[in-house]
């Protein structure tokens, strides 16, 4: 299994271990072009080309882990699926909640999926590279006009 080279995937963790780890299974899976950040305001300003990201691309997906503090991924997915230049960037939330009520308000935010992260590193794995062939090999993701996103 390969990615193609122009997937380019925004990965907003704000634990530098799981940051390591998801970018390593990400490597492992042949995805070369991924950024990470790790917190709301700079998951912002990389999506609208502020401050150090001015010249970042607009990824064509996102991987946003579900527990950042002061509810800052509800805050980020809000953001991102109610303004009209960022909504088509598919977000799929890692979480390590197993509570339906927590998945079911990620969803109704319309997180576009939910993985849970299992403990299992194996497993994980596994996880990961079947996320990356369904979402860059099967799906067609939209195309993102830089241009419509600068303002």
């Amino acid at each position: 299994m390969s990615a193609p080279d122009n997937v380019e995937i925004l990965l907003i963790e704000d634990s530098p271990a799981d940051t390591r780890l998801i970018m390593e299974l990400l490597d492992n899976c042949k995805i070369m072009n991924i950024k990470s950040v790790d917190n709301d305001i700079t998951a912002m300003d990389y999506l609208y080309n502020k401050n150090e990201y001015k010249n970042c691309k607009k990824p064509s997906l996102i991987l946003l882990d579900s527990s950042l503090p002061a509810e800052s991924s509800i805050k980020i997915l809000k953001e991102i699926k109610t303004d009209d230049k960022l909504k088509c960037i598919p977000v799929i939330i890692l979480t390590g909640s197993t509570d339906d009520m927590n998945i079911n308000n990620l969803y109704k935010q319309y997180a576009n999926a939910c993985i849970i992260k299992p403990i299992d590193l194996e497993d994980f794995k596994k996880h990961m590279c079947t996320f990356i062939d369904f979402w860059c090999n099967i799906v067609t993701l939209p195309k993102i006009d830089e241009k419509q996103l600068i303002e």
